[in-house]
């Protein structure tokens, strides 16, 4: 389909539509010929490079839809960016202090993520945080013992309070943070074991309760950190144990995906009282860590919707820089570091998921006859004069007479006394009625409130090559939009209306809001698919979180991965593929042996041979049938 059969609409208005502009945070953009493009700031200049592009290299490889792409250069911008913004607030309001900033493994506990964050923050001293003992091993193989900065949050047995003392040993930074009073004495304890003094910090539930999705760890009811009596015992036992200068960090998260930057700033005005107390109780200190709350505007719309923002980085690093200021400058007390755990920011950009769109299901009436016979049965001609009669009665009520119509039918067709044929000439009158009254609608502002649906009631079914409970997760449980889009042909209207179902076997395997510029819409603009057409989607902004809590909903497991670099003058490097799992892979996590059941089905297939079903030639065949099928991706194969 070219474009010149839609010159009214451009490659601008496929951005506008998708509002790739808007969530795409200067990193991607739509090129005037309709494609998705990555762009890289460059000291010589933006580069701008399209995903059809990227894609094609990476088929070139072997490497197969559905596939998660990691661009690097968009993992390290957003590092610097964060880091950079810091410093320049803190120099323009001279700040006497500085940043340090950590990410949480949690967000996503990849080697390749975990690893390119080390190497690239260095020069920043961008450190780690460990929630257990798994993720202190990572950040203790990734950072260098040079002071790097370690905050080991979660709950610490002695193994983990171990491990970070001997690392303190080798000139690491790690500080435990104390969350429950029953922690501080097996710290203690080891400490004066192994004769090595411990950094504390300690986790206060703050009162201000924040706005967003994931706000449960803030507010009185948080399930992490110290209350205010528990705190006064804690700096009372360090007291006592003559350890109150091993208090070094208050940390006070104020919550994942903040949407309110007012939030923010109450929280960290209460974070910084604790502090202040903490110094006068005598805790030399220096450490006041916000934990995470630095948002992602998932929608573009830059509100306080949750899954928003009403403010830049920039606003977000100024207000912490100032708070601290405005709120420790009357005290004499020295202007602390100021460590923040912004993990979903970090990541979330940096990776994509693209599938392909492999069959559709369309709601769409078929051939109708010119006129029905007379002698046709009476409730198949009253919807044929519904729908001779939509454009001039009343819509609501032709929508009514339709549907009424349409269950009689139903009913008699139980009973026997309509045909099957009649039945599915019924359902295309019905549709055809739908779709002119939909037509009809078009450009209205006053829709009744049941006529709204019909949009999502007609929408096309789009089968993508995915699997939601493996690749997005939070989409299936707890609502999370992503942006999805087309990446090419975006210069082109898209003329359908869909929802997207995935490859599972689920009624929940499907995606079925996305982003709007009222914050959400029931279904996706796309385009109509030409026979053998390569239509491939992306969702985009997946980098946190979904690599990890994907499950193995049907045995789909991890789908193919390559990470790419943008270099200045356009070209791009796949610096690394790792091939999806296959059908035995998936099957090894479930405790399954490719090779017992490979022997098992022999053993099959030889029984056939013996009972004279199958050929010893066709035994051959279909035991290599079954072999290349446990070797093959777990994925809808072309």
């Amino acid at each position: 389909m070219s474009s010149s059969k839609h010159s009214d609409w451009s490659a601008d208005d496929g951005a506008a539509l998708y509002r790739i502009r808007d969530w795409g945070n200067g990193y991607f953009d739509v090129s005037a010929k309709g494609e998705v493009t990555v762009k890289v700031a460059f000291p010589e200049g933006d580069v701008q490079v399209p995903l059809p592009e990227i894609l094609d290299g990476i088929r070139q490889r072997g490497l197969q839809l559905p596939l998660l792409l990691r661009i690097e250069n968009l993992l390290d911008a957003q590092i610097a960016r964060l880091n950079e913004s810091f410093r320049r607030t803190m120099q323009e309001q001279g700040y006497r202090g500085s940043y340090q900033g950590v990410f949480p493994i949690k967000v996503n506990q990849q080697r390749q993520v975990v690893e390119e964050i080390a190497r690239f923050g260095a020069p920043y001293r961008h450190g780690l945080e460990a929630g257990s003992k798994a993720e202190l091993v990572i950040a203790l193989a990734n950072l260098p013992a040079d002071g790097s900065l370690v905050i080991c949050n979660g709950y610490k047995d002695r193994e983990f309070i171990d491990l970070g003392l001997r690392a303190n040993q080798l000139g690491y930074r790690c500080v435990f943070v104390i969350e429950t009073p029953s922690e501080l004495p097996i710290i203690l304890e080891r400490s004066r074991a192994l004769g090595i003094e411990p950094l504390l910090g300690v986790r206060v539930k703050l009162s201000t309760q924040v706005g967003g999705h994931w706000n449960l760890t803030s507010g009185d009811r948080s399930i992490f950190g110290l209350s205010i009596s528990q705190l006064i015992e804690t700096v009372d036992q360090l007291k006592a144990e003559g350890m109150l200068h091993c208090l070094r960090l208050l940390h006070s998260h104020l919550g994942s995906q903040i949407p309110n930057i007012r939030d923010i700033r109450a929280a960290a005005t209460e974070g910084c009282r604790f502090y202040l107390e903490l110094l006068r109780e005598g805790a030399p200190m220096g450490f006041i860590d916000f934990g995470g709350g630095l948002a992602v505007d998932y929608l573009g719309s830059c509100s306080r919707d949750s899954q928003s923002r009403n403010y830049s980085m920039d606003e977000y690093c100024s207000d912490l820089v100032e708070t601290v200021s405005r709120c420790l400058d009357g005290s004499g007390a020295e202007h602390p570091v100021i460590v923040t755990e912004s993990g979903r920011p970090t990541v979330a950009y940096y990776s994509m998921l693209l599938f392909n769109i492999f069959d559709v299901t369309r709601f769409d009436p078929g051939d109708l006859p010119k006129r029905l016979p007379e002698e046709e049965h009476q409730l198949l001609r009253k919807l044929e004069a519904v729908l001779q009669r939509v454009e001039e009665a009343d819509l609501q009520s032709s929508y009514n007479n339709a549907t009424f119509y349409r269950d009689e039918l139903h009913e008699l067709f139980e009973r026997g006394e309509v045909s099957l044929r009649q039945r599915a000439l019924a359902q295309d009158l019905y549709l055809a009625i739908c779709h002119r009254i939909k037509q009809q609608l078009s450009g209205e502002e006053n829709i009744p409130s049941e006529l709204q649906g019909l949009t999502e009631q007609l929408a096309d079914i789009y089968y993508g090559n995915l699997s939601v409970f493996q690749s997005l997760p939070d989409h299936w449980a707890i609502g999370q939009l992503f942006p999805v889009a087309p990446i090419d042909r975006l210069d082109q209207r898209p003329d359908r209306d869909a929802v997207i179902a995935d490859i599972t076997c689920d009624s929940d395997g499907r995606i079925s809001r996305f982003i709007d510029t009222s914050g959400s819409r029931t279904t996706l603009p796309l385009h109509d698919i030409e026979p053998g057409e390569d239509y491939t989607l992306g969702a985009f902004l997946v980098g946190a979180y979904q690599e990890t809590l994907g499950d193995l909903h049907n045995l789909f497991g991890d789908t193919c991965v390559a990470s790419v670099r943008i270099d200045a003058d356009g070209s791009f490097e796949i610096t690394r593929e790792d091939r999806g799992d296959s059908i035995a892979d998936v099957l090894g996590y479930v405790q399954y042996n490719a090779r017992d059941l490979a022997e098992q089905f022999r053993r099959t297939a030889e029984q056939a041979v013996r009972e004279g079903r199958i050929s010893v030639a066709q035994r051959q065949e279909v035991l290599e049938r079954f072999n290349a099928s446990l070797n093959g991706y777990c994925y809808f194969e072309d």
